[in-house]
């Protein structure tokens, strides 16, 4: 295999990452949003929605998890960072719990509150920090001044 063959493939994986990475967020964000209008207003539709909103955010969240790991955990060509693993971890742990908040949605809708919206929130505040994390990675990368 050539190394130009190498390198496009590795940007064709950047990209597929780059494209997926924020979707499941925006579904969970959605998902906690809907679980909280559900508490206020008690409609079926919502709760039902948010169930919906999480299941996809985890379908979305599966390809640019799978390459986040061979990147964090087998890198090729710059070693990861404590920073990496420990983004990587709580994005894992998001993962996790938004699986528990699907089961916990798959109940009748009077059962999924409040421990469905906890979890919504646990989801969506350990993605935030994994965000924050990330960002403030790139952000040192950036300012770093090339020797």
């Amino acid at each position: 295999m050539k190394p130009e063959n190498q390198h496009r493939t590795s940007t064709l994986v950047a990209v597929v990452f780059d494209l997926l990475n924020p979707i499941p967020f925006g579904f969970f964000v959605a998902g906690l949003i809907f679980d909280i209008i559900y508490t206020k207003s008690a409609d079926l539709l919502w709760i039902k929605s948010a169930a919906w909103l999480i299941c996809i955010g985890l379908f979305f969240g599966v390809v640019p998890r799978l390459i986040n790991l061979v990147r964090v955990w087998f890198p090729r060509a710059k070693p990861s960072t404590a920073r990496d693993r420990a983004a990587f971890c709580l994005y894992l742990l998001a993962v996790v719990a938004a699986m528990v908040n699907a089961l916990v949605h798959s109940r009748d809708a009077y059962a999924a509150v409040p421990q469905g919206v906890w979890l919504s929130i646990l989801t969506v505040g350990l993605l935030i920090c994994s965000n924050v994390l990330v960002t403030l990675k790139q952000a040192n990368d950036d300012n770093k001044v090339p020797a």
